[in-house]
């Protein structure tokens, strides 16, 4: 077993009175892509070696906790979220003795780790599926998925019209051992994930079981993929509808956000809280409220959910403050801390999001006007920073890093790239492995290239191009996180002041700290807060009046 991380509360902000008193109260966590992160031995594919070789940069940045993205035992049809072994790491990415070490010297280091898990379907290479394929029907292993016979005179349409989520039908017909027509089973995702069927007992004993192996192996958390899609509505039935994609986020969906996966995390708290240290359970829930997203994190269900509202709100002050204050609203009665998130693995970068016009969604395939959007990127995260709660860093993001929107087509590995509906199928150019050198054939992410091609010119960005380099954008991160860990007024809470602004600018107080933020396009005079603590781009004071540049974002203590 490894040696765990002791969990000190740091959650002491005074206008949290009451409330659970947690590490991840205020926590920063950091996402790390693991195959594209660092690479460890030379073969183009990020690993858990480079990670472990590169957490003292995390501990430096100064977040809290690591996040990794899914390193499991994967044929890789969905970049390791088709998990074919829940208890062994892909080769791809080392051994489960590297897994061992990466734990051990995070905590070391006075780091936590917090690890993907994925219920919600496996790989079409787990051992019950295909043992359910080749015993054919009939098979007690079907049972642990969605087998279904089809429709029509002879089951050739699908039990139901759901749509996968990449695109088509959700929904792939089987052979027979003796090679006629089967049955059906169900795929929310790419064909090769089939959806586990949560109702039978088995299923359920599996992942306590998978907990548990994880826990003792010390992690200090898990991040649950797809958390709304574990429980389906009885008996299948038909949406009706043949747009769905749209409905996704904006309706309670018959295999999204059903009641019963509450029930399931009930039951995971209870072996979490065995466990010394505080470990922690983060919901990824897409719904289609913030108030039902705060039904996953009830005092004895999850510790935190990701905050999709926020991340998916334009650069406007106005929906910004509508944003924070339902967010804040709907986490205060269930005691848990609101999280704030900008970038992650499957969304286009903000520094590129903000340089498009608003509207265009979270995949976006143009670089828009790359100055405008870097400003709007360092300005919105010193807003989210400055919000009470946890906040979650994709990596590369403290780097300023634009997504990548020229790719070339047959560079692309995005699974819903090559299907003909469904998500945009874009995803690749977040993933885009983050530079660290100035020069090199992969800027330092690795000996032997890139598994998916770097800009020219991203060297320019790298780590050490910007360490030390006065105004940069990694030093803007690492100072925001040393100040938010010290100011009093800031990290974990439940409320914000909102104070008297003009139009298009944000003006919140905290406890001896005050936020300005302007989200237009021109300058904007303001009576001086304060002392001056932080800005996303310098500001002029004269006298008891600060002139504001446009999408900027200034600290104040008071």
């Amino acid at each position: 077993m490894t040696q765990h991380l002791a969990a000190p509360s740091t959650g002491t902000s005074a206008d949290a009175p009451g409330h659970r008193i947690g590490w991840w109260q205020d926590a920063v966590i950091y996402q790390v892509y693991p195959r594209s992160f660092a690479d460890g031995n030379g073969d183009g594919m990020g690993d858990l070696a480079g990670v472990t070789a590169r957490l003292p940069y995390l501990r430096d940045l100064g977040v809290d906790a690591v996040w990794l993205s899914p390193f499991y035992a994967s044929p890789q049809a969905d970049a390791g979220y088709d998990v074919a072994d829940y208890r062994a790491i892909d080769p791809m990415f080392g051994t489960l003795l590297d897994a061992d070490a990466l734990i051990r010297e995070a905590h070391a280091l006075g780091l936590r780790i917090i690890v993907d898990l994925v219920p919600n379907h496996s790989s079409d290479q787990h051992e019950w599926f295909k043992r359910a394929l080749a015993e054919g029907p009939g098979s007690a292993l079907r049972d642990r998925y969605h087998f279904r016979p089809g429709k029509g005179a002879d089951g050739e349409l699908p039990p139901n019209d759901w749509e996968s989520i990449f695109g088509g039908p959700a929904w792939t017909r089987t052979a027979n051992p003796d090679g006629t027509p089967g049955d059906w089973y169900l795929h929310l995702f790419a064909p090769e994930q089939p959806d586990f069927n949560w109702e039978h007992p088995a299923v359920a004993d599996e992942f306590r079981s998978i907990l548990r192996f994880w826990l003792d192996m010390g992690v200090d958390g898990f991040r649950v993929d797809v958390a709304h899609g574990l429980v389906k509505a009885h008996g299948l039935p038909d949406l009706g509808s043949h747009d769905q994609l749209k409905l996704l986020g904006n309706d309670v969906m018959p295999f999204f956000d059903q009641d019963g996966v509450h029930e399931i995390y009930r039951s995971w708290r209870t072996i979490l809280d065995e466990y010394p240290g505080d470990r922690i359970a983060v919901a990824e829930a897409w719904t289609p409220t913030v108030e039902r997203t705060a039904n996953y994190v009830r005092t004895d269900e999850m510790h935190q959910a990701f905050n999709f509202q926020y991340l998916s709100t334009a650069w406007d002050a106005a929906e910004l403050r509508t944003v924070i204050d339902s967010s804040l609203a709907a986490m205060r009665p269930v005691g848990a801390p609101t999280t704030w998130v900008l970038s992650n693995h499957d969304v286009t970068r903000h520094a590129t999001r903000f340089a498009n016009p608003p509207g265009l969604g979270t995949q976006i395939r143009t670089a828009g006007d790359r100055d405008k959007g870097l400003r709007r990127a360092r300005a919105a995260t010193l807003l989210m920073l400055a919000l009470p709660g946890s906040a979650y860093v994709y990596q590369g993001e403290e780097l300023g890093l634009p997504d990548v929107t020229d790719l070339p087509d047959e560079a692309r590995q995005d699974p819903s790239f090559f299907r003909a509906e469904g998500q945009d199928g874009f995803r690749d150019g977040c993933r885009v492995p983050i530079p660290w050198t100035r020069e090199g054939s992969s800027y330092g992410f690795g000996d032997g290239g890139s598994w998916l091609p770097q800009p020219a010119g991203w060297g320019e960005l790298s780590i050490e191009a910007q360490t030390g380099t006065e105004g940069s954008t990694l030093e803007l991160y690492r100072a925001a996180i040393a100040a938010r860990r010290e100011h009093p007024g800031l990290g974990a809470g439940t409320d914000v002041e909102w104070k008297s602004a003009p139009d298009g600018v944000l003006v919140l107080g905290r406890p001896g700290f005050v936020c300005t933020v302007n989200t237009t396009d021109a300058p904007v005079a303001l009576p001086v807060p304060g002392t001056q603590l932080l800005a996303s781009a310098p500001v002029a004071v004269d006298g008891d009046t600060v002139e504001l540049p446009a999408d900027t974002t200034v600290w104040w203590t008071v």
